[in-house]
């Protein structure tokens, strides 16, 4: 009988495919950031076209220069229309200097921006007839809308860029860099004929103080957290009672008298401020003899608090 010829074997290559499933609580972490910077766009955009623009006072930043542009053009060149291009070119020199990463976010940021100046008209007339009371809410509205973008890794271009550029390759302190650029651009307003006054100066210098005020209070606001260091011989049952009641996770430490030389359980336990009250009422049920210490925090991250968060 006729052999059938041996075919030869082919070598298989084992390969180990790793299949990646998309992270949904990243992706919505995402999302959420990106619609909370288009929305902090919002009250910025009010501050300049409704409450600075009507009174001819002039703020810091970019904004602020767009704004001495559309003063000396006789209303011909349009915030917004400024705005987006320096803006655009900005972000040109940054992606070479600085890196991608960071101008995408702040291409979104300028655009959201944008949107808000085109659609937000200035008034012919002031709606609110008191110029220092316009700087007061301006302020307000312009540094809480950019605390929001800032608090979720955002930014809206600008004289940021300038800044990170000059830290980045002039060794100049960004704080500094911004303070600089928004002393220049407002005290040069005065040279404009709508603007010649030391008083709408000095009024475009509160706008500035007043925004940066506003920006500082939302982002260590959200931040403020308290720490605990709780003692007590019942530290089992406020450690159940925390972990169950608040939801908060305990680290118990070993600790001893110095004077007595017993050993003790420390329990230490990061919490919102909003939730020091539940655990001092929960001790006290337990224990009212325990001996407590709360620390305030700026800032607590990783699981369960803010993400940690850079700026790249």
């Amino acid at each position: 009988m006729p052999t059938l010829p041996k075919i030869p074997k082919i070598p298989t290559i084992s390969a180990h495919v790793t299949i990646r499933r998309p992270d949904k609580l990243k992706l919505l972490r995402e999302l959420k950031e990106l619609f909370v910077i288009a929305l902090g766009a919002g009250p910025f955009a009010i501050a300049v076209n409704r409450l600075l623009v009507p009174h001819a006072i002039v703020g810091g930043g970019l904004a602020g220069f767009c704004e001495i542009l559309y003063f000396a053009s006789g209303g011909l060149l349009e915030i917004w229309w400024m705005q987006l291009l320096i803006n655009l070119g900005l972000l040109i020199i940054a992606i070479k200097m600085i890196g991608w990463r960071f101008c995408a976010r702040t291409l979104y940021g300028v655009i959201a921006l944008t949107i808000w100046m085109k659609f937000i008209p200035i008034p012919e007339v002031p709606q609110i007839t008191d110029p220092f009371m316009a700087v007061i809410l301006g302020g307000l509205f312009a540094g809480c809308g950019l605390g929001f973008v800032l608090l979720n890794n955002g930014s809206t271009g600008g004289t940021d860029i300038v800044a990170m550029i000059l830290s980045k390759y002039a060794h100049l302190p960004m704080g500094r860099a911004l303070l600089t650029s928004n002393v220049v651009i407002i005290c040069s307003a005065y040279f404009l004929p709508e603007v010649h006054s030391i008083e709408k100066v000095l009024f475009g210098l509160c706008y500035t103080f007043m925004s940066s005020t506003a920006v500082d209070w939302v982002m260590n606001r959200s931040r403020v957290c308290v720490q605990f260091f709780i003692f007590s011989k019942y530290w089992e049952e406020i450690t159940h009672a925390i972990m169950t009641d608040v939801h908060r996770g305990v680290t118990i430490l070993d600790g001893e008298g110095g004077y007595t030389g017993e050993s003790k359980k420390v329990i230490t336990v990061m919490a919102r401020k909003s939730e020091a009250s539940k655990i001092f009422r929960l001790v006290r049920q337990i224990d009212p003899d325990a001996f407590v210490s709360e620390t305030q925090t700026q800032g607590v991250f990783g699981r369960g608090f803010e993400s940690i968060k850079t700026q790249a």
